[in-house]
C-alpha cells in the first residue's frame, strides 16, 4: 500500500473525527507539542496536524480533527479504516519542553483538547501534579475523560450549556484552579486564538507561566514560505520552525485572528465547489454523461487549496 495505512477512526461528532495512523518511524520520534503535515492524496492540499497521541509499541500516532473546510471536510468522508494518507511529514515544530514544574494546569478547548492530552501525560511521567481542565459546548460532544482521568491529579470539565461540570467556558475553571491551588507553575492553554487568549488574560494578573500552542496558515512547516508568521513580544516568528508553543503573555492574539481570517472568501469557494462536485457525482444521470461524454468523473478532479 502507497502511503500510510489508516488503522482505526473514531467520530466523536458530525464534524470531529479521529484517525489512528501507522507509522513505526514518526511514532518513535514523536513527542508532546510536535504536529505534522498530512496530504491525505497526491492532489490534495497541505495541512499542519497536531499530533494528539502516538504509541511506540504500535508504531502508531493518533491525529484529531475538525472538519471545517473543504480539505478537512473531503478527509472527513473518504479517510476509512484500510484507507492510505499519502503523505505525513515530521514530526515537526520544537518539543514542548516539560522541564521540572511540579504542578501544571492543562487547559483544552474544544479540538485543543485532544493535543493538550500528550502534555499532561507527559507531566504526570515528570512527577509534577497535573490538573486537567477541557472544555466542550455540550457533554454530547465530551471526549477523552478516561485518558484525562488516567494522568490527571484533578479534572475540571467546562461545558458552554451545563450539561456537564461547570457552566461556563474554560476560564472558568482556571478562574477555581487558581482559587483552590497557590503554587501552580504553569498553564498549558491549546485551543481557539480567542479561546487562548482569554486564557492568558485570566493568568496574566496571576503572573502565572501559560504558554500556548499556535497553529497558523502554514504551507511547507520549514520556515520557507512565511505563512505562520506570528508576533510574540512584538518580534516576528515562524510557528512551524520557532513554535508551536510560544508564551501566551507576549502572543499578539489580534495579529493572528486577523491572518487566519485572510483567505476566508477563497476557503469558502474551495468547499463550495468541493460541495456541488459530491452532489454532482450522486446524480445518476450527470454521472452517466460525463461518461459519455469521457469527462473525467467529479470525484477524480482536481481540487486545490
Amino acid at each position: 500500500m502507497q502511503g500510510f495505512e489508516i488503522v482505526a477512526r473514531e467520530d466523536f461528532s458530525d464534524v470531529t473525527y479521529l484517525l489512528e495512523v501507522s507509522h513505526p518511524a514518526m511514532a518513535r520520534a514523536a513527542r508532546p507539542g510536535q504536529f505534522v503535515i498530512v496530504m491525505s492524496h497526491p492532489e490534495g492540499e497541505r495541512i499542519p496536524l497536531t499530533i494528539a497521541d502516538y504509541d511506540r509499541a504500535k508504531g502508531t500516532i493518533t491525529l484529531v480533527i475538525q472538519a471545517v473546510g473543504k480539505t478537512t471536510r473531503e478527509m472527513q468522508q473518504d479517510c476509512v479504516v484500510g484507507s492510505p494518507l499519502y503523505g505525513v511529514t515530521g514530526p515537526m515544530g520544537i518539543p514542548s519542553h516539560i522541564g521540572k514544574a511540579k504542578k501544571v494546569v492543562c487547559v483544552g478547548g474544544g479540538l485543543g483538547v485532544a493535543p493538550v492530552y500528550p502534555r499532561a501525560r507527559a507531566y504526570k511521567e515528570s512527577g509534577a501534579y497535573v490538573i486537567g481542565i477541557v472544555g466542550f459546548r455540550s457533554k454530547e460532544l465530551m471526549f477523552w475523560q478516561d485518558k484525562f482521568g488516567a494522568v490527571c491529579d484533578q479534572l475540571i470539565v467546562c461545558t458552554d450549556d451545563g450539561s456537564a461540570g461547570i457552566k461556563g467556558m474554560v476560564t472558568a475553571g482556571i478562574k477555581k484552579a487558581l482559587r483552590e491551588h497557590d503554587d501552580i507553575d504553569e498553564f498549558v492553554v491549546i485551543g481557539p486564538p480567542v479561546m487562548m487568549k482569554g486564557c492568558a488574560e485570566a493568568t496574566r494578573a496571576h503572573k502565572v507561566k501559560t504558554m500556548v500552542s499556535l497553529n497558523p496558515l502554514m504551507v511547507d512547516g520549514t520556515g520557507m514560505c512565511g505563512g505562520c508568521r506570528v508576533k510574540i513580544g512584538g518580534e516576528v516568528k515562524f510557528a512551524c520552525v520557532d513554535g508551536p508553543d510560544f508564551d501566551g503573555h507576549l502572543v499578539d492574539f489580534d495579529d493572528l485572528m486577523t491572518r487566519l481570517r485572510r483567505f476566508t472568501e477563497q476557503e469558502k469557494a474551495a468547499t463550495k465547489r468541493w460541495s456541488e462536485t459530491c452532489r454532482m457525482a450522486t446524480v445518476p444521470h450527470v454521472a452517466a454523461a460525463a461518461e459519455e461524454a469521457e469527462l473525467p468523473d467529479p470525484f477524480d478532479e482536481v481540487q486545490g487549496g
